[in-house]
């Protein structure tokens, strides 16, 4: 079977480098808030482009953070709307309505799955106070656009970058777009810890130390407590981890558009629709997409995915439900997304992994060019 991600040969690259940091983390006797998590923050907002980096214990706690901390700053209130694309993964929605602020789903650009800004426009109002940007599959959001349109009607930008590390703009990279920015790095991430993590960037250092103290029982100094906070802190031991994996990660990103490139270039299968690049531009350079996920869209989504089975691939869905069809959100289970909802019914991810050999790719293609 050619797996969907390859975790363990992606990690056994670096198992020595591993090993080491994880002998040293254990030999310090030092294992929260040590110099790994304070030399991870500074390493990952200079390669982010940022001034800060905060360490949360995962992706999730990274948004919620965020908005808890804009809240504690008086920035954003109970009630206040957050345009988000309907099409996320829940994580970004469950972040907003935690700090009992109010999502606005729209539908996506349906062509790059990310925030439409045309659709942005039309769905501001007088409570609309912050748009979540979600960059999803790798490729960001139209953030100049974005951007545009928060400075035009005096708005927070906040990016989830859970599945953008490393994507550019003009050579501005995730994370350094908007006011804030949160990223996860569960194992699956392009950059994955060995087990949960996650972080915050930021140029504003307000923020920054509002979130610090937020996640640390909402205490700035030992023993004082200036909020009632959480415990949402990067593990020492995921930190070092991170350290190592980082350093690779530029190299990962390359194998990743090697195979994006391939798939690009030898789908030849009109039935589905592949993932939008621009034709114009070297797909193995095109620095505004990672490839986190390589989708694709098929009207026979359910065949296709057995018949990959059959010959042994492994394909996953990102993601078979929209959050305002989750039982987690009953309220909304009248509202319709037309775009979304075909895009929950069709796309396909297939095999991805910086891993993937020649000989793999080639099965992949075939296979689906014999479907």
């Amino acid at each position: 079977m050619i797996p969907f991600l390859d975790l363990k040969g992606i990690n056994a690259q670096y198992r020595e480098e591993l090993i080491q940091a994880a002998t040293e983390v254990i030999d310090s006797g030092w294992y929260i808030q040590g110099s790994n998590v304070s030399a991870f923050e500074q390493e990952f907002a200079d390669y982010c482009g940022t001034k800060h980096c905060v360490g949360v214990a995962n992706g999730l706690d990274a948004l919620i953070l965020i908005f808890r901390a804009y809240k504690e700053l008086g920035k954003l209130q109970d009630g206040d709307e957050v345009i988000v694309p309907a099409n996320t993964y829940i994580a970004s929605i469950l972040a907003i309505t935690e700090n009992c602020l109010k999502p606005i789903l729209i539908e996506p650009d349906e062509p790059t799955y990310n925030l439409s800004p045309g659709l942005i426009e039309k769905a501001i109002t007088p409570q609309t106070k912050a748009i979540l940007a979600v960059h999803l599959y790798g490729q960001l959001a139209d953030m100049p656009a974005i951007n545009a349109i928060a400075k035009k009607h005096d708005l927070l930008v906040i990016e989830d970058s859970a599945q953008a590390h490393g994507a550019q703009i003009e050579g501005r990279k995730a994370g350094s777009w908007g006011d804030a920015s949160g990223f996860s790095f569960y194992p699956g991430k392009n950059l994955g810890a060995l087990g949960d993590a996650g972080a915050v960037t930021t140029n504003d250092g307000e923020l920054a130390q509002t979130i610090r103290a937020l996640g640390n029982y909402g205490s700035h100094k030992k023993y004082e407590n200036l909020y009632q906070g959480v415990n949402s802190r990067l593990d020492e031991m995921q930190a070092a981890f991170l350290r190592v994996k980082l350093r690779h990660l530029d190299e990962e990103i390359a194998q990743r558009r090697k195979v994006a490139a391939a798939y690009v270039n030898g789908l030849k299968d009109k039935s589905f629709i592949l993932p939008t690049h621009d034709p114009h531009l070297d797909i193995e350079n095109y620095e505004q997409h990672v490839w986190h996920l390589f989708v694709i869209r098929s009207k026979d989504r359910k065949k296709l995915q057995t018949y990959l089975s059959e010959h042994n691939v492994q394909t996953l869905i990102h993601y078979p439900i929209p959050p305002h069809k989750q039982g987690a959100y009953q309220a909304w289970s009248n509202m319709t997304f037309p775009i979304t909802e075909t895009i929950h019914k069709e796309v396909l991810s297939l095999p991805i992994s910086p891993m993937l050999s020649y000989q793999e790719i080639t099965k992949v293609i075939n296979v689906i060019n014999s479907f």
